[in-house]
């Protein structure tokens, strides 16, 4: 592992295994092999069925842990809540840690690190020598269920991730890893916590006047329109309303996140 140091937790009766440290190995990140992908966010006005190509890369496994992050702010002091500057991070940041370098009852080492910012998360990433995934590497991810790359078609895929969003918001976050992986070896994509991309900020549901009357227009890529070619995929739109209402230092109870590897076309 690079020297990596491991961090043996013992959660719920389980022994869990937390790699943390220098850069992440295949042990925890899975590779996707990439290809055309068809995203139902499309840079308009591109003819249907517009494509982009995604490149090959490696994606955490799991979202980052709380064990995980709590590494990273003993080893980056500039990065725990009593330090982090108030342009990086917003009040909420690791609110629910009980001290700045201690997790508490509220926020056990195996759940999903939450209430970070794309700040935060953008260090930690680059820390292990990794980046955040962008929006279309999340999205061809989370394309995938356990027997397709491109599941987004079946009422199973749809379904199970709109059961997440009827649960109460206030329920406890379970540890990362209890979900099956998909056909990539990839887990809780869905179901679990809401996850930053790089380029966030490129997704703005448009305030003009004019685009009111057509409900499918979004703004995409700093400032150009995108048409939604999927009218019924609304767990897309879900995580197209959130990022656009996030800013850099904003933090979540449910936004987490987890870092990818490769090279950008």
């Amino acid at each position: 592992m690079h020297g990596a140091r491991r961090l043996w937790l013992r959660v719920l009766g389980l022994l869990w295994i937390a790699p943390v440290g220098l850069a992440l190995g295949a042990e925890t990140r899975a590779h996707l092999p990439g290809g055309e992908f068809v995203p139902l966010l499309r840079p308009a006005p591109a003819p249907a069925p517009a494509s982009v190509h995604v490149a090959a890369f490696e994606l955490d496994r799991v979202p980052v842990s709380n064990a995980e992050f709590l590494v990273f702010v003993k080893t980056h002091a500039e990065w725990r809540r009593d330090r982090v500057a108030a342009l990086l991070a917003d009040s909420g940041y690791l609110a629910h840690w009980s001290a700045p370098d201690e997790l508490g009852a509220q926020a056990l080492p195996a759940q999903p690190v939450t209430q970070v910012s794309w700040f935060a998360a953008r260090a930690y990433c680059e820390a292990q020598h990794a980046r955040l995934p962008d929006w279309y590497e999340w999205e061809y991810a989370a394309a995938a269920d356990e027997r397709q790359a491109d599941a987004r078609g079946t009422a199973a895929w749809r379904a199970r991730i709109l059961d997440w969003y009827a649960r109460p918001a206030t329920a406890p976050l379970a540890a990362v890893g209890q979900q099956a992986p998909d056909m990539h070896g990839v887990q809780d994509l869905h179901g679990l916590i809401w996850e930053w991309v790089e380029d966030f900020g490129a997704l703005t549901v448009s305030g003009d006047s004019r685009s009111q009357g057509d409900p499918d227009r979004v703004a995409f890529c700093g400032g150009g329109a995108a048409t939604v070619q999927d009218r019924e995929n609304y767990p897309m739109l879900m995580r197209v309303a959130l990022l656009s209402s996030l800013e850099g230092r904003s933090t979540g109870r449910l936004l987490g996140f987890r870092c990818a590897s490769g090279v950008r076309p």
